[in-house]
């Protein structure tokens, strides 16, 4: 083949792969931006499924003995009953994971205690509020730390650290907490262990101090006489279960479904049984 045709078609198979390199690209950029159909109340029921995320702890869904308990599971159970479909339940202890996971639309519902805060409501849907609770200091009682006193006061938390989950909504509050005493909490996100576990590890000695909400507090305090469940991080908040903006007509026939159910005998009995 002569130099100049060689070139010519060297030219040509240049331009065809720069080409087909040029439409992949689109391709691939296309397929990125193409997202699932939007799922809401009718294409939830046409479809006969519920995707749902909770927590794994005593209050989301746990094990206890050869049967799963929880009190987000029978609330889940009671709507899956209501509604006549199936629920697809999924375990993510992670908050974020969760909400990323709605957004991706992996989940049609984040049901589990989520305390509701302006930045949270810019981006999502909440139900009518499901639960009350605070957050509370877990730390010690004095006879179990070498005669310290619990603390009681929020100035003196200054310098200290406390120990959290990873990606918990209670490091917002630790940080403005901080700002409020003007000094330095030290906030440690704990990669490995959930909150309950944390509690335990106060108990034992093993950390100082964690934050828990309220309700897990006391639950926990029966079975572990060592902990002070005494001093509030927080205010009452309000906790909900999670949508998207995108899902009003789910959004208002879960509230319809809340604003009933609360009113019951079963609501009541597993309000009592969990709380």
């Amino acid at each position: 083949m002569q130099p100049r045709k060689r070139l010519y078609l060297y030219l040509l198979l240049l331009i065809a792969a720069v080409v087909v390199m040029i439409l992949l690209r689109t391709g691939m950029k296309a397929s990125r931006n193409i997202l699932p159909a939007p799922r809401d109340y009718h294409e939830i029921i046409a479809s006969d499924e519920l995707n749902v995320v909770t927590d794994y702890n005593s209050i989301g869904l746990y094990v206890s003995g050869d049967s799963l308990q929880g009190f987000q599971r029978e609330m889940i159970l009671a709507l899956e009953k209501e509604w006549g479909i199936k629920v697809n339940l999924f375990l993510e202890n992670s908050l974020d994971e969760n909400l990323e996971g709605l957004q991706a639309m992996r989940y049609d519902l984040v049901a589990r205690n989520i305390p509701v805060n302006i930045q949270l409501k810019d981006t999502f849907a909440f139900t009518h509020p499901i639960t009350l609770n605070k957050q509370v200091l877990v730390q010690r009682k004095r006879e179990y730390n070498d005669r310290i006193e619990p603390i009681r006061q929020h100035l003196d938390l200054a310098g200290k650290t406390i120990h959290v989950a990873a990606e918990s909504p209670v490091i917002l509050r630790l940080k403005n907490l901080s700002h409020e005493i003007g000094d330095t909490i030290f906030i440690v996100e704990d990669t490995t262990y959930e909150t309950e576990q944390l509690v335990i590890m106060v108990a034992s000695g093993d950390i100082d101090f964690t934050v828990c909400d309220e309700k897990m507090a006391l639950r926990l305090a029966t079975v572990l006489p060592e902990i002070d469940i005494e001093t509030d991080i927080s205010f009452t908040q309000m906790e909900s279960w999670a949508v998207r903006k995108d899902s009003p007509v789910l959004l208002d026939s879960l509230n319809s479904w809340l604003d009933r159910f609360k009113t019951t005998a079963a609501f009541r009995q597993m309000y009592r049984k969990y709380y």
